[in-house]
C-alpha cells in the first residue's frame, strides 16, 4: 500500500517544479543554512566523510559542493586487470543482455532500447542483441560518474522526459521508467566497440554535469543533440577511470555494450553492491 502511494504521490506532484526548487535550495550559501542541511543528510544517509577529501561538512560552499563531493586519492583504486571497472558507487540494479531491443526492468517489467536512446535507428542498432547494466546511485553514495574503459566522446543527446524516483520500489512499478525519465546519452567509442552512458535523472535530481561541456540538465525541453567528431573540435578522450559526469543529487547510470564485446564477471547479481574502480566485465577474445 505504501509503495502505491508513493507512484501515485509522484504522479500528482509538480516533478519539475520541485525538482528546480531544490536545485535552488541546494545553492544557498548562507552558512546557517546549508550547514543544517548538510549535517542533516549526512546523519540522515549514514554519509561516511571518512572517504571525502575534505571531510569538515562546514568547509563546503554549498549542499551542491557537498553532494558532488571529490573522494580522497586512493580510496577507490581502479582494477587493472579487468578490462572494465564500475563508473560509480552504488548498486547494480539489473544487468544482463538486450533480448529482441528490450532491457529488462524489474520483476514484470522492461523497457525498450529505442526509447531509452532517443529512437535513433542507428544507435540501436549498434546495441541490438547486446549487453546492458543498470547502477543506481543512492544519497549516500558518491555522486561523480567515472569511466569503465576509456573512449573517445562521439556524441551526446539531451532527451527531455519525468522525473519519477529510480529507487527499486519505483522500478517494479512505473512502466519503461529509464526510458521516460530526462536523461543524457553519450556514446563513446572505445576498444570494445561503442559503449553508451546514459545518466538518468530523477525527483529532486537538480542537475545532470560533463567534465567536457558543464551543466547540462536542465535545459530546453526538446531533444538536443552535440556530435564531437569533426575537423573543428579535438577529439575528447577520456581515460578508464577518469571523471565523465557528476549528479547533483542521486540517480541512475544505464550503460550499453554491443553484441559480443563484453563479459561480465560471473560474481555479479542484481542488488549487489558496486564500488568505483571495481572490476565489472572483461573484453570478448578472438577467436
Amino acid at each position: 500500500m505504501k509503495k502505491q502511494l508513493f507512484i501515485v504521490l509522484q504522479q500528482l506532484v509538480p516533478q519539475h517544479l520541485i525538482s528546480r526548487f531544490v536545485g535552488l535550495f541546494a545553492q544557498c550559501k548562507i552558512p546557517l543554512v546549508k550547514n543544517q542541511f548538510i549535517s542533516w543528510f549526512i546523519a540522515k544517509y549514514n554519509v561516511d566523510m571518512s572517504l571525502a577529501k575534505i571531510e569538515d561538512p562546514s568547509e563546503f560552499a554549498d549542499f551542491n559542493a557537498f553532494f558532488t563531493r571529490e573522494l580522497k586519492p586512493g580510496v577507490r583504486p581502479i582494477d587493472q586487470q579487468s578490462d572494465l571497472v564500475f563508473p560509480a558507487d552504488g548498486a547494480i540494479s539489473q544487468l544482463g543482455d538486450i533480448h529482441n531491443g528490450r532491457i529488462f526492468q524489474a520483476k514484470g517489467k522492461d523497457f525498450s532500447l529505442s526509447a531509452i536512446l532517443g529512437a535513433d535507428p542507428a544507435l540501436v542498432e549498434k546495441f541490438s542483441q547486446g549487453r546492458f547494466a543498470t547502477i543506481y546511485l543512492s544519497p549516500k553514495d558518491y555522486h561523480r560518474v567515472h569511466m569503465p574503459i576509456s573512449g573517445k566522446l562521439i556524441e551526446s543527446i539531451y532527451i527531455p522526459g519525468d522525473l519519477y524516483s529510480v529507487n527499486q520500489s519505483t522500478a517494479e512499478n512505473i512502466d519503461e521508467l529509464f526510458a521516460r525519465n530526462e536523461r543524457l546519452v553519450v556514446i563513446f567509442e572505445t576498444e570494445v566497440g561503442p559503449m553508451a552512458m546514459i545518466l538518468v535523472g530523477a525527483m529532486i535530481v537538480a542537475g545532470i554535469e560533463t567534465v567536457w561541456g558543464g551543466q547540462v540538465c536542465p535545459i530546453a525541453k526538446a531533444l538536443q543533440k552535440q556530435h564531437f567528431c569533426n575537423a573543428q573540435r579535438a577529439d575528447i578522450i577520456i581515460e578508464k577511470g577518469e571523471e565523465m559526469g557528476r549528479f547533483k543529487l542521486g540517480s541512475t547510470v544505464v550503460l550499453l555494450f554491443a553484441e559480443d564485446a563484453i563479459n561480465w564477471k560471473e560474481h555479479l547479481f542484481p542488488q549487489m553492491p558496486t564500488k568505483l574502480g571495481e572490476g565489472m566485465a572483461d573484453k570478448v577474445s578472438a577467436a
